[in-house]
C-alpha cells in the first residue's frame, strides 16, 4: 500500500509541474506527454501487484468442491429394448358349423363364457320335426325287434326275420343319432373359456361356417410378443431373463422368454420372441409392451455412472478422490469400459471396489487438484 502512495504523489507532483508551465509550451505537447507518463506509472503498478500478488502467502489456493460415492460391485445387465404388444393366446373367431338363419342371440359383448356355452341358435324346425318322426319309427322298430327276438328264443319264426327287425332298429337308432348331431350343429358354441369381446352376428342373418360370428377372448392367458433384429439371433434363448414393461399401465414384470421362432423372416430379417404372462385382470390384448431381454449378465461388477467417464486425447478416464500429503485432491484414474446400458457403465479395468468416485463437479477438474467434498 505505501508503494501506491508513492506513486500516486509522483503522479501528483508531475501534473502540478506540467500545469504550472502551461505558459511556456504548447498545451497539445503538454497532454501527449502528460499520456505518456500516466502509461508508464500505469505499467509500474501493474508489475508491483503482479509481484505481491506472487509473493503473498495468506491467500489460499482455489479448491474445487465434488460430490463423491464409493464405488461398490454389483450385478450388471445388459438388456435389448424391443417394442411389440400383448396378445391372447385363446382368441378365437367363432363361427357357425352349419348353414343357417340366426333365430336367437344368447350372450352380449364383455359377458364371461364357459367352453361348450351355446352363444346363438340356427333355425332347426325341419330338423326337430325329422326328429319327431324318427322317434316314432324307432319307437315301433323296437316294439317289433323285441317281438322277434320273444319269438326267436321260443325256436318261433325265421332267424332272417329277427336279424331284419335288429337291423331296423340299429339303422333307426344311428339315424336319429345323425339328427341329434346335427341339431347340436345348429348351435353356434363357445370353444373356449373367456370373455365375448365382440358379437357379430345379429338376428336374421345367414350363418355359414368360417364367416365368423363371435369373437371370444381368454383375457387371463396372454402372452407378449416382439419381433428381434436377425443380430441378436445367438443372443436370445428360451429361458432367458427378461422385463415386460407396460407402458399404458406403468408397470414392470419379470418373466422368462418362452418360444424362439427358428425361422428369419426373409422380408424383415427378424425373428419371433414370446413371453408368457401371469394372469392380472388389468391386462388386455393389444397393449403396448416393452420386452427388455438380458442378452448379458456380469456378477460383481465395478459399476459406475457413464456420464462420470471422460474421454479426452484417446484416454478413457474417471476421477477418483484421493489422499495426499494429509490433503484430498482429485486423481485421474485410466479405465476400460465394457458393456453400458441405461446411463450405467461396466468398467473391467483400472477401477477396484472402495475407491471414491466424483460424480459431481468433474467438469473441468485437473488431475491433483485440491477437492472438497
Amino acid at each position: 500500500m505505501n508503494t501506491y502512495k508513492s506513486l500516486s504523489v509522483i503522479a501528483l507532483a508531475a501534473l502540478m509541474t506540467a500545469c504550472g508551465s502551461t505558459n511556456s509550451t504548447d498545451k497539445k505537447e503538454k497532454l501527449e506527454s502528460l499520456k505518456k507518463e500516466q502509461a508508464k506509472i500505469s505499467a509500474q503498478i501493474k508489475e508491483i501487484e503482479a509481484e505481491l500478488a506472487k509473493n503473498d502467502t495468506s491467500t489460499n489456493k482455489k479448491v474445487r468442491y465434488v460430490e463423491i460415492a464409493d464405488i461398490k460391485n454389483s450385478n450388471f445387465k445388459h438388456f435389448i429394448d424391443i417394442q411389440g404388444k400383448v396378445e391372447a393366446i385363446e382368441n378365437v373367431n367363432v363361427s357357425a358349423q352349419m348353414p343357417g338363419t340366426v333365430t336367437n342371440i344368447y350372450v352380449t359383448e364383455g359377458q364371461a363364457v364357459k367352453k361348450g356355452q351355446v352363444l346363438a341358435q340356427l333355425n332347426n324346425a325341419v330338423l326337430l320335426s325329422q326328429v319327431e318322426v324318427m322317434k316314432t319309427n324307432l319307437a315301433l322298430a323296437n316294439t317289433v325287434y323285441n317281438r322277434q327276438k320273444a319269438l326267436w328264443d321260443q325256436k318261433i319264426g325265421t332267424e332272417i326275420q329277427f336279424l331284419q327287425a335288429q337291423a331296423n332298429k340299429e339303422g333307426l337308432e344311428r339315424q336319429l343319432a345323425t339328427m341329434n348331431d346335427q341339431i347340436e350343429l345348429s348351435r353356434i358354441k363357445s370353444p373356449i373359456n373367456g370373455t365375448v369381446d365382440a358379437v357379430i352376428a345379429k338376428l336374421g342373418d345367414a350363418a355359414s361356417p368360417g364367416v365368423p360370428a363371435f369373437r371370444v377372448v381368454n383375457a387371463s392367458n396372454l402372452k407378449a410378443k416382439a419381433t428381434v433384429a436377425e443380430s441378436y439371433a445367438a443372443n436370445v434363448k428360451i429361458g432367458d431373463q427378461v422385463k415386460v414393461l407396460l407402458p399404458d399401465l406403468n408397470k414392470e414384470i419379470d418373466a422368462k422368454v418362452t418360444f424362439v421362432s427358428r425361422s428369419i423372416d426373409p422380408l424383415t430379417r427378424s425373428f419371433t420372441v414370446e413371453v408368457k404372462m401371469p394372469s392380472d385382470p388389468t391386462y388386455r390384448a393389444n397393449m403396448v409392451a416393452v420386452l427388455k431381454i438380458v442378452d448379458y449378465s456380469a456378477a460383481n461388477a465395478v459399476i459406475v455412472p457413464i456420464n462420470a467417464v471422460q474421454n479426452v486425447n484417446n484416454e478413457t478416464f474417471v476421477l477418483t478422490a484421493e489422499k495426499q500429503a494429509g490433503k484430498d485432491v482429485a486423481t485421474k484414474k485410466i479405465v476400460k469400459v465394457g458393456r453400458t446400458y441405461n446411463s450405467q457403465a461396466e468398467i473391467t479395468g483400472g477401477l477396484t471396489e472402495g475407491e471414491k468416485l466424483i460424480v459431481v463437479g468433474y467438469q473441468g477438474l485437473n488431475n491433483g487438484e485440491a477437492i472438497k467434498f
